[in-house]
Order: C-alpha cells, then structure tokens, then sequence
C-alpha cells in the first residue's frame, strides 16, 4: 500500500466512523447525476450503493415508465416512498440514489433527516437536458417542450431541494472532481457536527 492509499483509507474510516449507521442520500433532479455519482462515492466509501428507481422496479415487477402508464404517478410516488424507507431502515450505512421527485415527499424528507445525510446534487439546465435526452424513460418529460418542463419543475423543486444538507453542483467536471468534492463536503459536515 502506497503512503497516498494508506492515507486515503485512513479518511475514508475516519468519516465512515464519524457517519456511523446513516445512510449518504443523493437528491436532485432527473439528469444530475445521482447514480452515476452514487455508485462512485459508495466505491469510495467502501460502502453499499443502492439505487432507489431500480429497487422500485423490482419490487412493482415492471419499469418506471410502465408504472406511470398503467398504475399513475400517484401510486408511484406512493411506492417510491415505502421503499425508500424500508431501505434506510434495514439496509443502512449506505449510499442511496433517489428519484428527482422522492424527495418532494414530506415523508420521505424526514425519514432521509432521521437515518441519513443528504446531498442535493444541484445542476443547471442545460447540463440537465443534455443529459436526459440521452435516454427516453423520463415519463415526466413526455411533453410537446421538455424544457419547459424541466424549468418548471425546477422551479418547483429546487426550494425543496435545498432543504438538504449539502449542496454540490454537478458538473460537466470528470467523474472523479465530483466524487472527491463529495468526500470532503461530507468529512466537513461531519467534523463540523462532531464539535
């Protein structure tokens, strides 16, 4: 082990310790990056990664669009939320991706303040819609103007999102500038809570 690793693993315990058995919650919008940041930040931490939309899917038996086809984004959401819970209180420590609208949920927002840490991963639009064009299984931006959805949503969520308990912005930046940016928001957070 080179001095730089042993180090590195020296900080990667000591914030695993001082996060004791809460749960890291990635929030944010569709686009920002929560997966891809998560399961990075999850190797970094040496802990699980679980993504929430995938957990969702798999307990309803079918993809997120087909539950807002066939069952509505009302049941959805209401599934969402049982399972977002059932993960922080029986799969914790871990690092957890959410939705974009988890976290709009009242319920939802305490549970991840009662078992976790969150961090909001805030991105501009433009970064976002890049993004999602890539992919066509956002049921919420089957609209005639995506963008104007995705402003609109913006508009009513990101109040909410800052709720959270950190920020970072989600950028264009290689993968791993944000992953470290994380690691040191949440060893601050933490050593900040911890005196």
């Amino acid at each position: 082990m080179t001095m730089a690793e042993a180090v590195e693993s020296m900080d990667r315990d000591a914030l695993r310790a001082a996060l004791g058995r809460r749960a890291v919650v990635l929030v944010g919008m569709m686009g920002s990056g929560k997966s891809a940041v998560g399961r990075r930040l999850a190797v970094r931490l040496g802990l699980p990664f679980v993504d929430a939309d995938t957990e969702i899917e798999t307990a309803a038996g079918m993809t997120i669009p087909e539950i807002f086809a066939q069952r509505g984004e009302s049941e959805f959401r209401d599934g969402e939320r049982r399972v977002i819970s059932r993960i922080l209180t029986t799969r914790s420590p871990l690092v957890l991706a959410t939705g974009g609208g988890a976290y709009m949920n009242d319920e939802t927002r305490q549970r991840i303040a009662e078992l976790g840490i969150s961090i909001w991963l805030k991105a501009e639009v433009d970064v976002l819609m890049r993004r999602v064009r890539k992919r066509s299984n956002r049921p919420l931006l089957q609209t005639a103007d995506p963008e104007a959805t995705m402003r609109n949503m913006l508009a009513e969520r990101e109040p909410v999102y800052a709720l959270a308990d950190l920020t970072l912005m989600s950028r264009d930046d290689p993968l791993e500038v944000v992953i470290e940016d994380a690691f040191a928001a949440l060893d601050h957070y933490l050593r900040s809570k911890n005196q």
